[in-house]
């Protein structure tokens, strides 16, 4: 019988790099891990440990491919935000006049299909809890999605537009999906987007 070398039995997490041809899959499945982790405990509850053990790596490669805590929340969140990055892209395909209904629109749709709304939930609470999980929040939220979205509106003032137009959304999006406020948790789609995107439009171009 040939002896196993220590270290190398099934279910035994290996330490250090992994091979360069399983790179890849490795760090992906880390990012994949650690968003789950994030997603279920927080920002605060979650260690680089119980990331690493979950995705049955060592810690050490954890920061190696990612870094600090921070960055790895960071990177796992850039993915889960990523479908609300393209809201720049959704609100130029059309005349001004609606671009609030278009956002609206496209906002509440990713909060309203279960697979993007889960990891967003996780960023919320994570980021109305923990300074640094909302610091990270915020630059993601300013440089990716408020400044392109600015960009988009030839109008004076446009980043603070952009930022009223967010606030008004993300503000309705806590109160129906995060702390589930009646009726407005349960009120028709349809009922919400009539009332919201004329405000919307209102904040990207009123006077």
């Amino acid at each position: 019988m040939t002896d196993v070398p220590a270290g190398n039995g099934p279910g035994v997490r290996r330490r250090g790099r992994p091979p360069r041809t399983e790179s890849a899959d490795t760090r992906d499945r880390i990012l994949v891990t650690a968003r789950e982790e994030f997603s279920e405990h927080g920002y605060e509850k979650t260690s680089v440990r119980a990331i690493a053990k979950a995705a049955g790596v060592d810690s050490a490669l954890v920061h190696h491919y990612f870094g600090t805590k921070e960055q790895i929340f960071e990177a796992a969140i850039s993915v889960a935000f990523a479908p609300a990055l393209n809201a720049p892209v959704a609100i130029a395909d059309g005349p001004l006049d609606g671009v609030g209904e278009r956002l609206t629109r496209f906002i509440f749709g990713i909060w309203e299909n279960p697979t993007t709304r889960t990891p967003l939930l996780a960023i919320v609470r994570s980021a109305v809890t923990n300074d640094t999980a909302a610091a990270v929040f915020r630059r993601l939220i300013a440089s990716q999605l408020l400044r392109r979205l600015a960009e988009q509106l030839d109008l004076p003032d446009a980043e603070l537009r952009a930022e009223l137009a967010a606030a008004q959304l993300v503000g309705c999006a806590m109160l129906r999906y995060v702390i589930k406020v009646e009726p407005l948790a349960s009120a028709d789609l349809e009922q919400i987007v009539a009332r919201v995107a004329p405000v919307v439009q209102g904040h990207l171009t009123g006077p």
